[in-house]
């Protein structure tokens, strides 16, 4: 077998590993815990379907590819929940460690090429990243509300934690991001989310 085939099976079958590293959110109908493939393939075709909804034109094909690749790093650095701070602390040195290592698997043209795909949705700069990035929030999202936020409820999210989190929504579709407000409304007021004091104080 060709150097270069071996290399590019090898990382083929290291995603495999992606499917057992489980996630805080649940699947529809209060069903087990998530994995990272299901995440990324619910993601990316999420990315095709509402793609209309960009605030720019984006470059499906590698907005699909951000939100497949997105996690690979989690095979070795685990899963940071999002309102974990304590976690993130560590989130960018355990995950820049597993790049090297993982996208290290692949030919060097295929290396250079995922690894910046991956550094170009982490930074959140360019129209494709942050419409993917969009997908990373609502995707779970939809899922909690399907819920009845039975996530939040179990991790006691504030409702300044998650619009912090679901704001970067609004860079990636403005659209979008009406819709992830009126459902956060919603569950706030259902006391799914915890009410910022501060905040439940002036509205008395």
């Amino acid at each position: 077998m060709k150097e270069r085939l071996a290399r590019q099976l090898a990382f083929a079958l290291e995603l495999d590993k992606e499917k057992s590293v489980f996630r805080q959110t649940h699947l529809t109908n209060h069903g087990r815990r998530e994995n990272d493939a299901e995440h990324a393939w619910h993601m990316a075709l999420m990315a095709y379907l509402l793609r209309e909804y960009a605030n720019e034109p984006v470059d499906i094909a590698r907005v699909m590819l951000m939100c497949l690749l997105h996690d690979v790093v989690e095979i070795d650095a685990g899963d940071t929940y999002a309102y974990d701070e304590a976690a993130k602390e560590s989130q960018e040195a355990r995950e820049a460690a597993a790049a090297e290592r993982i996208f290290g698997l692949l030919p060097p043209d295929q290396a250079e090429e995922f690894r910046s795909l991956f550094e170009e949705f982490d930074a959140g700069e360019s129209a494709d990243a942050r419409f993917a990035r969009a997908m990373d929030n609502l995707q779970p999202l939809l899922l909690n509300d399907s819920n009845d936020g039975g996530d939040w409820k179990e991790h006691a999210v504030t409702e300044e934690q998650v619009y912090g989190r679901q704001r970067r929504t609004e860079l990636g579709s403005s659209e979008l991001f009406r819709v992830t407000d009126e459902i956060l409304k919603r569950h706030v007021a259902a006391g799914h989310i915890r009410r910022d004091e501060v905040r439940a104080h002036e509205q008395g």
